[in-house]
Formats: structure tokens, C-alpha cells, sequence
């Protein structure tokens, strides 16, 4: 036998191995064969059979459960890249037996789906022969259809609850207050406390929006509540509208609203004391490294846009 053929004789399964990381995880043989749907017997005979196989003991067995020793918890470590690495490739294959015509579902907070995701997405067809359909909805919206998997992937603004979702930052905005040319607040030659920007009734977006709750946050970072709404409306261009045609001023983006400030049609009002600095986060259910195929090739495009404009 030579030596190539020796070494692979030792070398012990890919569910063997995930059979002994579950052991290490959770404590015991039967959980751990719970886990892979076998019976304890099955899982300890199988187990003895990987330490036949490599001559080495690798798990403890006694009355209150099942430990790893010494050897058993270098090879768990040595498996995990291995164990992970297959899932890559098992995704991996899935993608391309599924076809990667198959439409992706994109879910997106009003800024980024209206002034980054339209390019990123034709990029996405053109270079990975990917379609894909866009909902433009507010930050909460978004995050409830990742979590019930409506949406393959969505991208919020601001801050949000996160929790159980893999993440990924794809990008940086500053929200700008701005009014129309004959608010009052457009002739003021000094700033803005947060103080005085609570006490006036403003435009602003509805109930879920990642812009209203940035501004909310701030302001309470400033101790101070947040202004009444004197109309709320559901997307950034029915904001501007607004605005312009003489509702009271409101928080935007300034990505929404550059051409506007530098035509004139707007006037950006000045605060001091407030941290209207956000993020964009892409969001997806699974592990923290993305799933091979089109959400990954999304957000790959995603990220090299945000090194370019940085």
C-alpha cells in the first residue's frame, strides 16, 4: 500500500468526524447521535470504529456522558475548517444544480433600494446571469421577510434589531436636515440644538423606518424626545416632494437629496449635538459567511462598490 493510500485509510469520514465535533458540543454519545439521527449504539460503535481507524482513543466514556480527550479535541479542531469547507461545497453544488437562473429575492430599506441596489443588480445580471426582483419597504418590513425567508436577502439602514441574522456592513450615509428655500429655519445663520429640533413638528417617514428611527436614536442620545410629525409619509421621494412644495423640513439621506441642495430646490439646515451618521447592513439567515451563489456575488458587487466610494 503506499503511502497516499495509507494515509487516506486513516483518514475517517466526513460524518464521523461531524459525529465527534457533536460529541464535543454536546456532551454525550446519544445527543450527539440524536443529532445525526442514529441510535446511541449506532453512534458509539461508529465512534470506535473512527478510533480503530486512526489508533488513536478520542472520546471518554462514563456514567455522566461522554468527554473528548486530548487527541480527540486536536482532531475536532483539525475537522471544523474541513467540516466547513464541505458545507461550502455542498452549497456550492446545490447553487448549480438549482440553476442560477432562479429569480433572487431582495428586500431593501427605502435609501438603498432607491439610489444603490438598481446598479448593483443590473452589475448582478450582467456579470453572474442572475435575475432578481427588488422590494423597497421600510427597515422593519425587511427584516421580518428575511426572518420568515420571503426575502434571500435584505439590506436595512440604521439601527435595527439584528438578532439571529448573519450580517455583513456594505456601506456608510450621514442623514441631512433640510427645509425649502422659504422655511424659516433655511434663513437661520446658526446651527440647530437637538433642543430646537425637537420642539418643531417635521416631515417625516412612517412608523419602521430605519431614517425615523436614526434620527429618534440621536435625538435621545441628545436627551432630548423626538419632534411630533406633522405628516408622515412612506417613501423618500414623497418626502422631498413635500418638503419642497413648502411642508416642514425633514431628516433625508444626503444621497436623496444632493442634486436638490446643490439646484437649490432644498436649503440643509445645520445641528449641532446630533450623530446622524448610519450604516447599510445586508442581512441573511445562516452562517456568518454568506451562502455560496447569488447572494454571495450581490453582496461581493456591494462590497467593492463601498471601497470605491470610500
Amino acid at each position: 500500500m503506499s503511502v497516499y493510500a495509507a494515509a487516506m485509510a486513516s483518514l475517517p469520514d466526513l460524518a464521523d468526524l461531524r459525529l465527534l465535533v457533536d460529541v464535543a458540543r454536546l456532551g454525550s454519545i446519544g445527543a450527539a447521535g440524536r443529532e445525526a439521527g442514529i441510535s446511541q449504539q449506532s453512534a458509539s460503535e461508529r465512534l470506535r470504529g473512527v478510533e480503530a481507524r486512526t489508533g488513536l482513543v478520542l472520546v471518554r466514556r462514563d456514567p455522566r456522558g461522554s468527554s473528548l480527550t486530548a487527541a480527540g479535541r486536536l482532531l475536532v479542531d483539525w475537522s471544523l475548517p474541513l467540516l466547513a469547507q464541505a458545507d461550502e461545497i455542498e452549497g456550492a453544488l446545490r447553487t448549480l444544480r438549482e440553476g442560477r437562473s432562479k429569480e433572487l429575492s431582495v428586500w431593501a430599506s427605502m435609501t438603498t433600494a432607491e439610489y444603490l441596489l438598481p446598479s448593483w443588480l443590473v452589475r448582478l445580471r450582467r456579470d453572474s446571469g442572475v435575475a432578481a426582483s427588488l422590494r423597497a419597504t421600510n427597515s422593519e418590513a425587511v427584516l421580518d421577510a428575511v426572518r420568515t425567508g420571503e426575502a434571500d436577502l435584505g439590506f436595512v439602514e440604521g439601527p435595527g434589531d439584528l438578532g439571529g441574522l448573519a450580517t455583513r456592513v456594505v456601506g456608510h450615509d450621514d442623514l441631512v436636515l433640510v427645509a425649502a428655500p422659504d422655511d424659516m429655519w433655511a434663513r437661520r445663520r446658526t446651527s440647530l440644538t437637538p433642543a430646537q429640533v425637537a420642539a418643531r413638528a417635521l416631515t417625516g417617514r412612517e412608523a419602521g423606518s430605519g431614517t425615523r428611527r436614526a434620527v429618534e436614536e440621536a435625538l435621545a442620545a441628545a436627551g432630548v424626545g423626538s419632534p411630533e410629525a406633522e405628516v408622515e409619509l412612506t417613501t423618500t421621494s414623497a418626502v422631498v416632494a413635500a418638503v419642497q412644495a413648502g411642508s416642514p423640513p425633514a431628516f433625508l439621506s444626503r444621497r436623496a437629496v444632493d442634486r436638490d441642495l446643490e439646484s437649490g430646490r432644498l436649503v440643509e439646515v445645520r445641528v449641532d449635538g446630533l450623530d446622524l451618521r448610519r450604516v447599510f447592513t445586508a442581512v441573511w439567515v445562516g452562517r456568518a459567511e454568506p451562502p455560496p451563489g447569488a447572494v454571495r456575488d450581490l453582496l461581493g458587487i456591494a462590497g467593492r462598490e463601498a471601497r470605491r466610494t470610500t
